[in-house]
Parts: C-alpha cells; sequence; structure tokens
C-alpha cells in the first residue's frame, strides 16, 4: 500500500509539474510582449504587499488589463488563465465579466460611464516565471480573484479564488434566465434539504443570512472555533452531498491540482469538516442564505443576500496556502538574501 501511495504522489507530481510549465512557458511569453511602461505597472517582486491586496468590488489596481492590451497579449493572458483554471471554470469567469453589461443596463448608466466595464480586469505577476524560481500572478476585476502562486514550475496555491455573480440569475433582457453559479447554489439547498429535523438545529447558525462572506477581503481567512454540523454527523448520502459540495470549489482549479488539493482535505480527516447555514433554506429571490464549509485546511464561503438576495458572493481558502502560504515566502526571501 505504502508503494501504490508512493508512485501514486509521484505521478500526481510529474502531472502538476506538466502543467505548470505550460504556466511558466505562457507568462514568459506574455511579459515579453509587454512595453517597459506596462511591465512597470504589471510586474512585481514576490514578495510585494500588494500580492495582498485581495479584492472583488469595483476598484482601481495594479496590473495590466484587457483594455490595454492588443490582440497577442490578450491572447496570451487567456491562455495563462486557461492554464490554471478547470475548463468549466474558465467558462464561468468569461460569463461573469459579461455580467458587466447586464449591469450596465439595469443600472441605466450612459455609454460613457466605465463604472462596468468588461474590459476592466487585471493580470498582475508577481516575481520572475521560471522554472527555477518562485513566483505568482493574479487575475482580479468585480467579482472574480484568482491568486496563483508557483515553486518553480509547481502550483502550490490557487486562493483566494473569488466568484460571485450580479445578478444571480438574470431576470430579464437577451441572458434571461442565466445562472452562472447555479451550482454553487444548487449543491448548497441540496445539503441542507438534505437535513433531519435535529440535524437542521445544529447546522442552522442564524435564521438571518450575513449582509456578506465573513472571510471578505482579509489576508487570513480565520473564522474562528468551527460551527454547525460536522461530517461524522451526517449519513453516507449527506456526506455524498457535502462532498460534492466542497468540489463544485475545489475543481475551480485544473482536474490535477484539484485533486492534490482534495488529498490535502481528506488527510487531515472529514470527519474534521463542518458545515454551517445561515438564512432561509429555499432558494428564492427575496430569500437570502447563506452556507460555510470549515475543515482544517479550508474554509469555503457562498451569500446570496444583496440586491433582493439575487447577488452572490462566494470564495475558497486554502488556510495553509492561501497567498502561496508562509513557507514558500521564507524560501523566496532565503533565496534573494544570497
Amino acid at each position: 500500500m505504502k508503494k501504490e501511495l508512493l508512485l501514486l504522489s509521484m505521478f500526481l507530481f510529474i502531472r502538476l509539474a506538466g502543467f505548470g510549465q505550460e504556466s511558466v512557458l505562457t507568462a514568459t511569453r506574455f511579459i515579453a510582449l509587454l512595453t517597459e511602461a506596462q511591465k512597470t505597472e504589471t510586474v512585481f517582486p514576490f514578495d510585494v504587499e500588494e500580492r495582498y491586496n485581495f479584492h472583488f468590488v469595483p476598484m482601481k489596481r495594479r496590473g495590466i488589463t484587457f483594455n490595454e492590451m492588443n490582440p497577442q497579449q490578450h491572447k496570451l493572458a487567456l491562455e495563462l488563465l486557461r492554464s490554471c483554471l478547470g475548463q468549466e471554470t474558465f467558462q464561468k469567469t468569461n460569463e461573469i465579466i459579461q455580467l458587466e453589461i447586464v449591469l450596465k443596463e439595469l443600472e441605466k448608466r450612459k455609454p460613457e460611464d466605465n463604472f462596468r466595464d468588461p474590459g476592466n480586469y487585471h493580470f498582475t505577476i508577481f516575481g520572475n516565471p521560471s522554472s527555477k524560481s518562485i513566483w505568482g500572478w493574479r487575475f482580479e476585476g468585480h467579482h472574480i480573484s484568482f491568486n496563483f502562486s508557483f515553486n518553480r514550475k509547481t502550483l502550490v496555491a490557487g486562493t483566494p479564488g473569488f466568484m460571485g455573480s450580479n445578478p444571480a440569475i438574470v431576470l430579464n433582457g437577451p441572458m434571461a434566465g442565466k445562472q452562472v453559479l447555479k451550482q454553487e447554489s444548487d449543491r448548497g439547498f441540496a445539503v441542507i434539504n438534505s437535513f433531519t429535523s435535529t440535524q437542521l438545529k445544529k447546522a442552522i447558525i442564524d435564521t438571518v443570512a450575513f449582509k456578506d462572506i465573513l472571510t471578505f477581503d482579509k489576508r487570513k481567512a480565520l473564522l474562528g472555533k468551527p460551527e454547525g454540523i460536522r461530517f461524522s454527523e451526517l449519513s453516507r448520502e449527506q456526506q455524498s452531498l457535502l462532498l460534492q459540495l466542497i468540489r463544485v470549489y475545489v475543481h475551480r482549479y485544473r482536474h490535477d491540482f484539484a485533486k492534490k488539493m482534495m488529498q490535502e482535505i481528506q488527510k487531515e480527516g472529514l470527519d474534521n469538516i463542518w458545515f454551517a447555514w445561515a438564512g432561509y433554506t429555499k432558494p428564492e429571490i427575496g430569500k437570502g442564505s447563506y452556507y460555510r464549509v470549515q475543515g482544517p485546511t479550508i474554509v469555503i464561503e457562498y451569500d446570496n443576500t444583496q440586491n433582493n438576495a439575487n447577488h452572490v458572493h462566494s470564495v475558497v481558502r486554502d488556510l495553509k496556502n492561501d497567498f502561496g502560504g508562509d513557507l514558500l515566502l521564507e524560501h523566496y526571501k532565503k533565496g534573494h538574501s544570497h
């Protein structure tokens, strides 16, 4: 058994390094296409505070935007994003960006008003992408934030990983009925609606949903003592539903990396995972809901309360490796101190 596990670990390492090399090459080619002025605004050392400047609202950010890219740069930027995300997540990301057009119409903004802008999404590089260095990069704009950290060719972390959707369900116009984060919603409701009355008393921590995800834009995703109901208190069928929910978030990333992330969760013990709910337990516009999955290595949050409970925020945080983790940063600093 030990030999089989060792072989599996080696196989996963090789696969992870393989797609990590793809990211290295794409990032290197992307940087080579930047002008000197663009590099100044886009490429930073790995240990700068800017790397922790995580948010998901419309705001001024560092990094080059789609609006500032020529066609070649734009193509490579998307290739870099595709190299780290699962295909379905890549599609969801594009759909979230397109919701900026819907919001502009809903808010009756003038044509020259650029507050809602599908071109205002930023790519930022930290460190020197290579097979011998520690580096990372970020893709961020309204309702999207992915923060990737690499140790040479190996992807170490992809969190914080935030995805939001406003509207959660498009009610009118050409995109009517569109629900970008449908899986995140449906899987959560499937879990809570599988519980018995006794289980619901444990799982529901508040009858009113919180105004937003509690980890918000914090550098450390600390929530204190877990609340709700433990994995071990669920039936086998309920445990399966909870694992399906967790996989929705973990598989936002490339399959091999997601598999490694899932193994870390299982290694720390599934019985140490808690599920908590706040607000209404039936999906309905105007009725706010919130859920949280919390374990030794992971926090997942989903909140749908804003804009008459038709505006979703969802996030996955890796408690050991957010922003690459402290250990990776120490390795970087030691390497640059010589």
